[in-house]
């Protein structure tokens, strides 16, 4: 009993999710030399020595900053009480209005499907979910295949040369193979429109004077984006029909169509397995711009090698690999196509910068280990189930997709729907990120986790957006955030240009998404979510509060349930309802006074939910960790 409890726990500890986590980016990862009683690594507890410790989030805060264990008081029992009682019953409300019986059953059970559990059906309407579901026994095939195949590579093309370089050029020259393969398999014939644009990409890179490269690559990205998605992935014979010009009205009924946009229609009915490859193409984007500002950057600083700084290559820290700029000769075509296409990450992600890839080329990282990858693999199958027991026993997508009478249903029921509508969008997306970083993971490669804590575990929208999609997060840093200065509210001036900053970097996230009105709402949503929280930390700084530590921890949960209200308007708007949506369900909880005891009801219970959150996060503490989100 005591070791699968323990492998239980040590499948859900932060280590296993990513190492990123309890080492900050400043830190080289060191192999664990020994155990503790409680399987963490000796060193996981330790303050790093190098500078102040910060990572990228802010880094590892002091042992003694964190505050004593509340688990075992009288407080907390109470909380498990209410939880006890809470949780199962937001689950019996979803479940509820699921079932046959209920009579609006009939409006939306077209689009369930059949299940596996005997006596239910499963909910798949949602077109993203069941793409992934559908082809995930072929895509674990390909995982298995993959990382095989290379291993057939290597033996048959042995390293040029021993050591780092030799590694270097097989696993590129892998990569870039593969690359082409994987496309053409994928895309079809479209597999020459992917290249031509990377092509062009590469040229602005490397043909244009320096000072031109940033300016033309943002215009050139983002105007890829928009045309992308305006041309429809610019067909075949719409491109024959340009090139030829419209058939003239007596030809064209006597001769047909001309031979050339014949041949436009014979090449777009070989469009691979995905032929809609403009819908996926977002994130090659970025790691487009990835390479191209790196190189860029790298022109300023040639002298900059890990050797010259004294540094192990062998062994660098996450940000050393981030932000030392690659050999002058790591910028070819060959490794940009090979990065650009990588298969484990191209569909999805997570993203990787370039100069990470190929660092992570030369020297295999020491966080790369068979036991964890193992345990990621077991903790990316309970995710899946999870998601197929929600799917089986509450229908909320369905219920949305049928346009429901909002009116119908109770305000218990219409906030239950939504937050376990929030909840499926969260694991539709965790799901994909896991899978691919699981195949990364077996291949070698480590791209950051996407996701760290459950959607339900945040209260911060500042700490949300970090936690949340975090290796794209972490590119906005890099190549956004950053180099448009960062945050600071030391003046008005300053305030102002951090909250510009703020629209410029999500209505660039809102457009990335998909080019949508309720996109762009959203984005400007969240900015305007994070000012409230901003100006608290202002108002009511922790300093002022060092005497009074739990009126200030009542304080801050106040804050944190308008956090978390604010960021479900959000999320429904951007990603479930829409606006119309959110207007019909605010209608239907305000709709006469039973809906405002409701909403008392439910801020007291996500009080209660903040607390335990707070607690978490201490706990994190107590260990010396510090994740900031």
């Amino acid at each position: 009993m005591g070791r699968p409890l323990a492998f239980f726990k040590s499948v859900y500890d932060l280590d296993t999710l990513d190492t990123r986590f309890t080492t900050p980016s400043s830190v080289p990862y060191r192999r664990p030399a020994g155990n503790t009683r409680d399987g963490k690594r000796d060193d996981d507890t330790q303050t790093p020595k190098n500078g102040n410790g910060k990572g990228e989030a802010g880094g590892v805060e002091k042992r003694w900053a964190a505050e004593p264990s509340k688990w075992k008081t009288p407080e907390f029992y109470f909380y498990y009480l209410v939880i006890a009682t809470v949780v199962p019953y937001m689950f019996w409300i979803a479940y509820d209005v699921s079932r046959p019986s209920d009579p609006r059953y009939s409006k939306y059970s077209h689009h369930l499907s059949k299940g596996w559990i005997p006596g239910r059906q499963i909910d798949v309407s949602d077109d993203q979910y069941h793409s992934f579901r559908t082809n995930l026994p072929y895509m674990g095939l390909l995982l298995l295949f993959h990382p095989l195949l290379r291993r057939v590579w290597n033996s048959v093309y042995p390293a040029p040369q021993p050591g780092a370089e030799g590694r270097f050029q097989q696993r590129t020259s892998f990569d870039f193979c593969f690359a082409i393969l994987f496309l053409v398999i994928l895309h079809g014939f479209s597999a020459v429109k992917v290249l031509a644009i990377l092509a062009l990409n590469y040229r602005l890179a490397t043909t244009l004077p320096k000072k031109y490269v940033p300016a033309a690559t943002w215009g050139f990205n983002i105007c890829i984006l928009f045309a992308n998605e305006l041309s429809t992935g610019y067909k075949f014979r719409d491109m024959a029909l340009f090139i030829a010009g419209p058939p003239k009205p007596l030809s064209s009924l006597v001769d047909g169509p001309a031979p050339l946009v014949k041949l436009g229609e014979w090449l777009d009915s070989f469009g691979g397995l995905q032929p809609r490859w403009e819908i996926l193409f977002n994130i090659t984007i970025l790691r487009l711009i990835s390479f191209n500002l790196d190189y860029y950057w790298s022109l300023d600083r040639r002298s900059a090698s890990p050797i010259e700084k004294q540094l192990d290559p062998a062994n660098l820290s996450e940000r050393d690999r981030v932000q030392t700029p690659s050999q002058p000769g790591d910028y070819s075509f060959r490794n940009y196509v090979g990065y650009a296409i990588y298969a484990p990450l191209y569909l999805t992600g997570p993203i990787i910068t370039f100069n990470d890839y190929i660092s992570q080329c030369r020297y295999q990282p020491s966080t790369i280990e068979k036991s964890r990858t193992a345990r990621y693999g077991v903790r990316f199958v309970l995710v899946l189930l999870a998601m197929e027991l929600v799917l089986h026993y509450d229908y909320v997508g369905a219920i949305s997709k049928s346009a429901p009478s909002w009116g119908s249903y109770t305000p218990a029921q219409i906030s239950l729907l939504s937050f376990f509508n929030l909840h499926i969008i969260w694991l539709k997306l965790l799901l994909p990120w896991r899978f691919f970083r699981l195949w990364s993971l077996v291949d070698g490669i480590d791209p950051p986790e996407n996701m760290l804590r459950c959607v339900s575990n945040n209260y911060s929208t500042l700490s949300f957006w970090r936690a949340w999609h975090r290796s794209y997060y972490r590119w906005l840093l890099r190549y956004i955030y950053i180099p448009l200065g960062g945050s600071s509210f030391r003046s008005w001036r300053q305030a102002v240009r951090t909250v510009l900053t703020y629209l410029m970097v999500f209505t660039f996230v809102a457009l990335w998404h998909d080019i949508q009105m309720r996109l762009l709402i959203w984005g400007w949503l969240v900015v305007f979510f994070f000012l409230p929280e901003i100006a608290a930390s202002y108002i009511f700084p922790k300093k002022k509060w060092e005497d009074h530590p739990t009126q200030y921890r009542m304080l801050c949960c106040v804050g944190g349930v308008a956090n978390v209200l604010m960021m479900i308007t959000a999320n429904l708007v951007g990603f479930a309802v829409g606006l119309d949506g959110l207007e019909s369900i605010l209608r239907g909880i305000f709709n006469d006074y039973s809906g405002v005891l409701f909403l008392v009801t439910a801020c007291s219970a996500l009080f209660i939910g903040i607390q335990v959150m707070f607690e978490i996060r201490q706990s994190e503490l107590r260990r010396g960790i510090s994740m900031k989100c």
